[in-house]
């Protein structure tokens, strides 16, 4: 077969190379096989291959004309004979302008000065002109869609489009929304001495009356201290922007005041009855949070506009080098001192784990200034110098991962210094995120108490260690500052996941780790809580696991041994079980963690990275990383259209970004992905173990282990292959399979489509009408469109009576009452639950499952499919198939208002010529799905679509769903959808292809 390969690629068209799945069609074998082969004989993937033509292609015909449009180069690459998407174009042509741009700044590196060996990065004295978005690093690279997106949101007719910026903090949304306001000045949108009027919703949070009378004003007597009237931060704002800062924070009645304002333009001062105001304000708004958990929907629905900015981690190492020196040249120009930045340093801060993303980054950059400034004034040289000592300690753990990102890092930063100038004045800021940054006179602060020490005779020992002493008790706050922006989960919700009994043991033995050992830092609390609900957990169930490195722990860590069994002995008590040593030995190596920490050692971990298909593995990630106070699991998401090819590439790219040296656990959700591990192995030759059928739980459990200080990848991988223990309420399940199926405990099932967040908000509604039975029912949330659930609910019925499910969408399990949210509010529905509980009688169901595929085949009708569609834009195409719906009687007058809605949200194109519109079930009366062929093709968001499927879907339609996807993922079954000529080959083809 090697040979075969061989030949076959030799012959191959160089426009269009074959790819691996085409040759595993020609071989009939399977694609892995093709791939590792062709690995073996050192063979380039398919894109590699075409890649130098295309390339010199793209080239000469920008070369030609370098303002042709991207719609005309794509053209022009297609006529001559490639077979490309328009996003490859894109692509490859933002690489050959990274590489003109690197040619050009070549002279930085010849220009070696300073020692032999420093090079300049700072650009010739010259003023720089602030024009919008232009000074956001990345503008053309990792956020040049969101900014494509802020600028359309800021020109859209009459006043602009309200937005919600997302992302995590420090990420930069503060600053994007600044660029929108220089933006709107510009292009005249606003007037050129409108405010920015910037409001940050958690500095009155606790006050929510201080918090509204601030935002809207008050008038005289609305409230004890109103002396006067008095205008708020939107009135200041008409005419303008006003920028809402952690708006989760604000209260819900703000958010409802907020939505009318929204609405009518109208709003009242705090107090005020007899008249309304009249205002224009267009609202840029930012959270940390995910929307759907934090803001009214009915909020969420008036902000048409959302821009999710990526966290550091997803952003190239070439744009963070220029992060980095910007930040520089500000500490540079601030100080007026040039600054030397050693290669090491340089590079440490291009590779560690930066959980406070930009701001943190910032930060960090910041206090190894202040350290340098401080050894430049007391060695009175003329150029701060930043090494690896003046970094913090958790930037200098970058170092450790430069063995696997040697080429890159040599490629962009060579061997030498680089030193940043302060004649370079950075662009002006408009918001700072004051955590991150250091105040302006702190470099003053230490000139001017070095100048009035030395003026008492002091002598320069004791000068030093006064000045030290002070700027690290000064640094700590800072950087304890920016450790609390990356947020936990509060204690109230760890209280509904591991039980308050836990809390109480957890909050005395944290006591005796601090009186005992000096430690009580807050991860210790979390990882604690969640390790001692599995270990009550397992205790129950007889399964104690033993602890491999015991025996070494008790040689080597006597002092945190001697202390955890202290530990032990009040768990003990408290819970009235006996525990062995092993336990002893895991709180001892969770002591170790923190004393070790404290001690600044620097040591690899196990990384750990999860797959999925769909919206799932970020989910998963950042539930384990915030429960745990940490930014240790990276999440990789595949979408509908990804080839395997593409995601390979995005994993082996986080493996090596998070690779510590003690190898990777790569948890996956399906089968299929199982392989990624052994093939990440052999092209970076780092360890991996992979394992499947993951959950939140076990992504929990993973990075809690891979925290520990001696955690060894195999041992975690053994561990978790056992079968998953659900901690405590966390998914309110216990494994106990030899319970009787007569006196298995009855559950109430919470659903919601959006996720478990939502799920919870409807288990919270249900335990006060539970409650009033005096029934003991435990009320499980889950969200519908996290992984497996199917297999989830399998996993309860298990070991549970499932009473009833209730939510907002039916999943259809057999013999199990499903009552809607709407239902549960009209009040109907709990007079059901309330007959459910008391008489335990579950109705038989008919097969639902047996019937899904014919469900699908009878929502596709022939009255609702069109075969030759005509239409020139996505809105018309939207607008004829949602007309077709409401005409037939399946959808209501307004269902094209939904439609639109929801593609402001977010394109519905999958990325194979199909687009998947859709709208909330309220707007359907019966389901149906509406398809529409084309013609020709349409432009539809950046990508050509020919066929799309129109879903009006109601709660009952999640299986419905799963069947439409896995048809269309099934290989070639989309180019057999584009090819039929009738309504009844339409209806063949999803059944033979189905297997039907």
């Amino acid at each position: 077969m090697r040979e075969r390969v061989k030949e076959l690629i030799h012959k191959e068209d160089r426009k269009n190379p074959l790819t691996d799945e085409q040759l595993s069609e020609i071989l009939h074998c399977r694609r892995e096989s093709i791939t590792l082969l062709r690995n073996e004989i050192g063979v380039p993937d398919s894109r590699e291959r075409r890649k130098p033509i295309l390339m010199k292609c793209i080239e000469k015909l920008l070369k030609e004309n370098e303002n042709i449009s991207e719609r005309e180069l794509t053209k022009r690459i297609i006529h001559q004979g490639f077979d490309v998407s328009r996003y490859a174009i894109r692509e490859y042509r933002k690489e050959l302008a990274e590489e003109h741009n690197k040619k050009s700044k070549n002279h930085e590196k010849e220009s070696m000065k300073h020692m032999g060996k420093a090079m300049e990065f700072a650009e010739p004295a010259k003023t720089i002109e602030y024009r919008g978005f232009s000074n956001i690093i990345g503008s053309e690279g990792s956020l040049k869609t969101c900014i494509q997106l802020a600028q359309a949101a800021i020109l859209y007719p009459p006043h602009g489009l309200h937005t919600l910026i997302l992302g995590a903090t420090g990420v930069g949304k503060s600053e994007l929304a600044a660029a929108m306001y220089e933006f709107a000045k510009e292009s005249k949108v606003i007037q050129s001495n409108a405010s920015f009027v910037v409001f940050n919703c958690a500095d009155y949070a606790d006050n929510p009356q201080l918090l509204m009378a601030q935002l809207f004003g008050y008038v005289k007597g609305a409230f004890t201290g109103a002396d006067a009237n008095k205008e708020g931060l939107v009135e200041k704002a008409n005419g303008s922007i006003l920028f809402l800062d952690e708006v989760h924070r604000l209260p819900h009645e703000g958010q409802e005041i907020l939505f009318y304002l929204i609405d009518k333009g109208k709003f009242r001062r705090l107090g005020e009855t007899d008249k309304e105001r009249e205002v224009q304000v267009t609202i840029i708004a930012a959270t940390t949070e995910n929307p759907d958990s934090m803001l009214l929907i009915t909020f969420r629905r008036r902000i048409p506009m959302m821009i999710e900015l990526p966290p550091l981690s997803m952003r190239s190492l070439n744009e963070r080098l220029d992060i980095i020196k910007e930040f520089f040249r500000k500490e540079a120009y601030r100080t007026q001192v040039a600054i030397q930045i050693s290669n090491e340093a340089l590079r440490s801060l291009l590779l560690y784990d930066c959980p406070g993303n930009i701001g943190q980054l910032r930060s960090d950059i910041q206090v190894a200034c202040a350290r340098g400034f401080l050894n430049r004034v007391v060695l009175k040289t003329k150029i701060m110098e930043i090494g690896m000592e003046e970094l913090p300690s958790n930037s200098k753990k970058g170092i450790l991962k430069i063995q696997t990102n040697r080429p890159e890092i040599e490629r962009l930063t060579g061997n030498a210094d680089i030193i940043a100038y302060p004649d370079n004045k950075p662009y002006k800021e408009l918001i700072k995120e004051n955590v991150y940054i250091l105040p302006n006179e702190i470099y003053q602060y230490i000139e001017q108490r070095y100048a009035d020490l030395q003026n008492q005779d002091m002598n320069q020992e004791v000068i030093n260690y006064i000045i030290g002493s002070e700027m690290e008790e000064r640094l700590e706050k800072l950087v304890k500052k920016v450790e609390d922006n990356v947020r936990p989960l509060e204690k109230k919700d760890l209280i509904k996941i591991v039980g308050i009994e836990v809390i109480s043991v957890v909050e005395k033995i944290i006591r005796i780790a601090k009186r005992k050992l000096g430690v009580g830092a807050e991860n210790l609390y979390y990882v604690l809580a969640v390790h001692l609900s599995t270990t009550i957990e397992r205790f129950k169930q007889g399964k104690m696991v033993k602890n491999p490195q015991l025996s070494k722990i008790k040689e080597e860590y006597k002092k945190e041994f001697t202390v955890a069994k202290e530990m032990v002995n009040v768990i003990e008590d408290e819970f009235n079980i006996r525990l062995t040593d092993d336990e002893a030995g895991f709180i001892t190596m969770y002591l170790r963690m923190m004393t070790k920490e404290k001690q600044g050692a620097e040591e690899g971990r196990v990384g750990v990275v999860i797959i999925s298909h769909g919206n799932v593995a970020s989910g998963m990630a950042d539930v384990a990383n915030r429960l745990l106070g940490v930014n240790h699991a990276r999440a990789i998401e595949m979408t509908l259209d990804e080839s395997p090819e593409d995601a390979l590439d995005r994993a082996i790219d986080t493996v090596k970004d998070n690779d510590e040296g003690k190898g990777t656990l790569l948890l996956v959700d399906m089968g299929s992905l199982i392989t990624f591990g052994e093939l990440i192995t052999q092209k970076t030759g780092i360890k991996t173990r992979s394992l499947t059928r993951t959950d939140t739980v076990m992504v929990i459990e993973a990075v809690r282990r891979a925290m520990l200080p001696d955690a060894n990848l195999d041992e975690i991988a053994d561990t978790l292959e056992e079968k998953p223990l659900y901690i405590s309420r966390l998914m309110d399940t216990q494994q106990n399979a030899e319970k009787p199926s007569k006196d298995r405990e009855g559950v109430i099932i919470a659903i919601c489509i959006t996720g478990q967040g939502s799920a919870q908000k409807i288990k919270a509604l249900l335990e006060n009408a539970t409650g009033k039975y005096g029934k003991k029912i435990r009320i499980i949330p889950i969200g519908a469109l996290d992984a497996n659930i199917h297999h989830i609910i399998h996993d309860i019925q298990e070991e549970y009576e499932i009473l009833a499910i209730v939510g907002t969408i039916n999943p259809n399990i057999e013999n199990v009452d499903y009552i809607s949210l709407q239902d549960i509010a009209r009040g109907q529905g709990l007079q059901r639950l309330k007959h459910i509980l008391e008489s335990k009688k579950i109705k038989q169901k008919d097969d639902i499952g047996k019937k899904v595929f014919q469900r699908l085949k009878a929502m596709m009708q022939p009255e609702i499919m069109i075969l030759d569609l005509m239409g020139k834009e996505k809105t018309e195409i939207l607008s004829q198939l949602s007309g077709i719906l409401f005409r037939n009687g399946y959808v209501k007058e307004n269902f094209i208002e939904g439609i639109i809605e929801r593609e402001a949200l977010g394109s519905t194109h999958t990325g194979k010529g199909i687009a998947i519109p859709h709208a909330d079930p309220s707007y359907v009366i019966k389901p149906g799905i509406a398809l529409g062929r084309l013609t020709e093709p349409v432009e539809w968001d950046g990508e050509k679509v020919k066929l799309i499927l129109m879903l009006a879907l109601d709660h009952n339609c999640l299986a419905v769903v799963e069947e439409l996807y896995t048809f269309l993922e099934e290989k070639d079954n989309v180019h057999h959808l584009l090819r039929q000529d009738s309504y009844n080959d339409v209806i063949a083809l999803l059944e033979n292809r189905s297997g039907r």
